[in-house]
């Protein structure tokens, strides 16, 4: 199994949170590292040293007591050793150790009866743990057992406690150095994908400005440069089709007022409808090639702007039913989302009887599903309707199917907004057209 996928799950997923795991988890391993070899090297030494001391001198008190003469004479030297080394001493004679257990801290313990074993070779039992601030040492001697308690500081460095805490405040001021600068190395590179989310949504970024590290630099400049090759695009391409629109009408003007002449001549009403159907297929073209790019986004109620579209469509006959969960605003181009709207709508009219319109807010996305009754689009063809000019109505009817860029203008505009639409089956077996846009 590999080591990455096991703790892939519970790695940081923004480059922040990385860039910080990349600086800290040397400093950790560094601390790690250290305090190991600190706290071998401390009880190694340090700790065999203190406990060899109080062995020492429990030895002295031992070699002092087979030189006392009488119980008084011992009692003294028990008086003197607690004045000068804080060591409690009793002695209880004909006692006998009933066990030989070592009981505590696993480290004090084993340093202390190894130092016993070293400076006096006699059964001993150290007992670490009954109290926190004493340790109790027994030893039996041939005639009674003697009972030392001595404090645990003489046995325990506080070297350990401010080491672990020059430890960790060096790592949390190191960690938060460290937090500040990668925050503000992350800063730029987020600002450069809002900017570039902004831009794919129709919002103007004027004040991006390129910053940060070099490549981020240089990343920021590419996108500006990328986003000014695209306007000037939008604008040449405008521009080009302002021009063709009015070259195109021109003709179609002249050919309306020569048939209006001719009045009631054979063949002048099927021309007038010809021309008519011309115009709406020009306008439908050069709807499709300009885009509505250069609209601007404000702020603006769907919930309205899908209402006026109802009842513009009850008017025309239209029999739906509208459901709006309260008053949705978000950043749109009116124009550009209306005529998608609107079309998906007619769409809907043109092959169904009933329709059914619910919009509302999911996941901060707003959700507008439209459902109709009508013979619905096969799973297999639902991508091929936002094609241009694709049409499943093979007649080419305007009538019935319009020119087959309906859906390819509504999907470019949403997806203009930094939505998506997407083509399911309705509840009643006809075709649910679900649009998502950002609030």
């Amino acid at each position: 199994m590999n080591i990455s996928t096991v703790f892939k799950p519970y790695l940081p997923k923004s480059l922040l949170g990385r860039s910080v795991l990349i600086i800290v988890t040397p400093l950790i391993l560094l601390q790690v590292i250290s305090a190991t070899i600190f706290f071998e090297n401390h009880w190694d030494k340090v700790g065999r040293r203190l406990a060899l001391g109080v062995a020492g001198e429990l030895a002295v008190v031992i070699e002092g007591m087979r030189h006392a003469p009488s119980v008084e004479a011992r009692d003294q030297l028990f008086d003197q050793f607690e004045k000068s080394l804080q060591l409690q001493l009793r002695y209880e004679p004909g006692g006998v150790l009933a066990d030989t257990h070592k009981l505590g801290e696993a480290i004090l313990v084993r340093q202390m009866s190894n130092a016993m074993d070293e400076a006096l070779n006699k059964p001993h039992r150290i007992d670490a743990q009954t109290s926190d601030r004493v340790v109790a040492i027994e030893v039996q001697l041939p005639e009674g057992v003697l009972n030392a308690t001595v404090p645990r500081k003489r046995l325990f460095s506080t070297t350990t406690y401010v080491f672990v805490l020059w430890m960790a405040g060096t790592s949390m001021l190191l960690f938060a150095v460290a937090m500040i600068f990668m925050r503000n190395q992350v800063r730029p590179i987020r600002r450069l994908a809002q900017a570039a989310d902004d831009f794919g949504m129709g919002r103007d970024t004027p004040r991006f400005k390129p910053e940060g590290a070099t490549e981020v630099r240089r990343a920021a400049g590419a996108f500006i440069a990328m986003r000014n090759r695209i306007k000037r695009h939008i604008q040449q391409r405008t521009d080009m089709l302002a021009g063709v629109s009015h070259d195109l009408r021109t003709p179609l003007t002249r050919m309306k007022l020569q048939l209006e002449m001719m009045g009631d001549a054979d063949g002048a009403m099927e021309l007038k409808t010809d021309i008519t159907d011309m115009e709406h297929m020009l306008e439908e073209y050069l709807a499709f090639v300009r885009g509505e790019g250069g609209e601007t986004a404000v702020e603006q109620s769907l919930t309205d702007m899908i209402a006026e579209i109802v009842t513009q469509a009850r008017r025309k006959g239209a029999a739906i039913d509208l459901h709006s969960e309260g008053d949705i605003r978000a950043p749109i181009k009116p124009n550009a989302l209306k005529r998608a709207l609107t079309n998906l709508v007619e769409n809907s009219i043109r092959y169904g009887d009933h329709i059914a319109i619910r919009s509302g807010i999911r996941s901060e996305m707003v959700e507008i599903v439209i459902d109709d009754d009508g013979p619905g689009i096969p799973e297999d063809q639902r991508e091929e309707v936002f094609k241009p000019f694709i049409r499943l109505d093979t007649s080419r009817n305007p009538v019935t199917g319009g020119v087959g860029l309906g859906m390819t203008i509504a999907r470019d505009a949403i997806r203009g907004h930094g939505g998506e639409i997407l083509l399911e089956d309705a509840p009643g077996g006809g075709l649910r057209v679900r649009v998502s846009l950002p609030v």
